[in-house]
């Protein structure tokens, strides 16, 4: 019995007229990496379990894909040292012993990974950009797929906010030229480490993002719920309710805050981080007012992002107009490349969700219609001699750029017409006797129905009447 095709859930086919979307997607991000000096690197789908493990808190280890050293792991295992009470087993110390290795969860971490097995080869500030597949372990659900692309851009070695100005400048610049309205949030973790410490709670910060982060999906009261099972007091819950509380535009927000972690909150703690986090704000702020963006662009101080690596600016882009959780994020990291060996080189990056990016643009059907074919030309076919004739115009052409197809059998010319129209292909040229003895081609244009026949030498006049 035959085998029914499938495909995992969480990835997806691509058909030609998706992935001319996604390129039209990839092709735009790309270049405006490029109009900021940014050069592109790619890592490999797998990377060792000692580089991602621990990178991303203890939900994101949950939801790395591991993969077996080998089709036949489990041989020669003993069950009995991985054996607890009961029935049960160490499932995680079994799992490293049968897997290595794993599918890269981000683009960033591998980028760290990058950097520091390549410092000598490269020249700091690094500015790269990655347009690659990631892999989550996640529950498939709408606009959340277990195999999705990124493309990341960081620079590292810089502590400058230039480089945050410059994230967020290609931000808007990406989602005008898309023509997607969005909301561009911003915050700082050490403004986050500000609220655990004013808040008594100062060992608890991963805990305290952790709950913040969901907020939007899970509403304050579930937040609340978690930091008490976490064990946060009932008064550092208040001071973190009141700090999600506040409303203002961003200068009355921070200017807000500051008088908090100046020891104006219930508990009355100071916290200098929290005024440092502050202050980055302001100053990135300032750049961005500077710079001018059209798009918008806020304080939110209830964005975490639960990333255990960032610590400083973070940003997180939302669309606007179409219901969808975030389409691209990120954020300043101090840390990262010293855990592999490399301390003190601090980086900052965005990565830009391209599957979300197209539903988007689907949802609000902001793809250019003549997304759909890439050729230019079709050569209808009558014969054998006809072929021979316009094999070299169809060379000549495809050596300007034009994109040429021949038809490949000497069919009825209403199924060739067909096949154009099925390829969204804008101009037919159909060659016989007459053609051949002229020295000419015959070009019609599908759309409007015009006609001409032009010298089979005169590539420019042929060019001009493609375009």
């Amino acid at each position: 019995m035959a085998q029914k095709p499938s495909i995992p859930k969480g990835t997806r086919d691509f058909g030609q007229a998706e992935m001319a979307r996604r390129n039209y997607i990839f092709d735009t991000i790309r270049s405006v990496f490029r109009t900021f000096g940014y050069q592109q690197i790619e890592t490999p789908a797998l990377e060792n379990l000692s580089t991602l493990l621990g990178k991303y808190g203890d939900e994101g280890d949950k939801l790395l894909f591991r993969v077996l050293n080998s089709g036949d792991a489990f041989s020669g295992i003993d069950y009995g040292q991985y054996r607890l009470e009961g029935d049960r087993y160490n499932s995680k110390a079994l799992s490293l012993k049968v897997s290595e290795k794993g599918l890269r969860y981000d683009l960033t971490v591998p980028f760290a990974r990058y950097v520091v097995q390549h410092q000598n080869e490269i020249s700091f500030p690094f500015k790269r950009f990655q347009i690659q597949p990631v892999w989550r372990a996640d529950r498939p659900q709408k606009g959340r797929y277990r195999e999705f692309y990124q493309c990341d851009v960081d620079v590292i070695g810089s502590r400058s906010q230039v480089n945050e100005l410059e994230l967020v400048q290609m931000v808007d610049r990406v989602f005008s030229l898309l023509d997607i309205r969005v909301g561009i949030h911003i915050n700082n973790r050490k403004v986050l480490t500000g609220f655990a410490e004013i808040a008594g709670a100062p060992d608890q910060v991963i805990d305290i993002t952790v709950a913040i982060d969901k907020l939007d999906k899970v509403g304050l009261e579930k937040v609340e719920e978690e930091m008490r099972d976490k064990g946060i007091s009932e008064g550092g819950i208040a001071v973190i309710r009141q700090i999600l509380s506040l409303d203002g535009s961003t200068a009355e927000k921070m200017a807000q805050m500051r008088s908090l972690f100046q020891g104006g909150s219930a508990s009355g703690i100071v916290s200098a981080t929290g005024l440092k986090g502050l202050d980055e704000l302001e100053e990135l702020s300032s750049l961005i007012k500077a710079a001018g963006l059209s798009q918008e662009v806020g304080l939110d101080l209830s964005l975490a992002r639960g990333l255990n690596y960032y610590t400083g600016a973070i940003f997180e882009v939302k669309a606007l107009d179409f219901p969808i959780g975030s389409i691209c994020g990120g954020g300043r990291y101090d840390n990262l490349t010293g855990i592999f060996g490399l301390p003190d080189l601090s980086g900052v990056g965005i990565s830009f969700g391209a599957d979300r990016i197209y539903d988007v643009l689907t949802g609000l059907d902001k793809f250019p219609a003549d997304l759909g074919s890439t050729t230019r030309l079709l050569f209808a076919v009558m014969g054998a001699d006809e072929l021979r004739y316009v094999l070299p115009v169809a060379r000549a052409l495809r050596e300007q750029g034009i994109a040429v197809e021949v038809y490949p059998e000497a069919v009825k010319l209403k199924k060739q017409f067909d096949y154009a129209a099925r390829k969204s292909i804008p101009f037919i040229s159909i060659n016989g006797t007459d053609e051949i003895a002229a020295g000419t081609v015959n070009l019609k244009d599908l759309t409007t129905g015009e006609q001409k026949a032009l010298p089979k030498d005169d590539l420019d006049a042929i060019v001009d009447f493609l375009q």
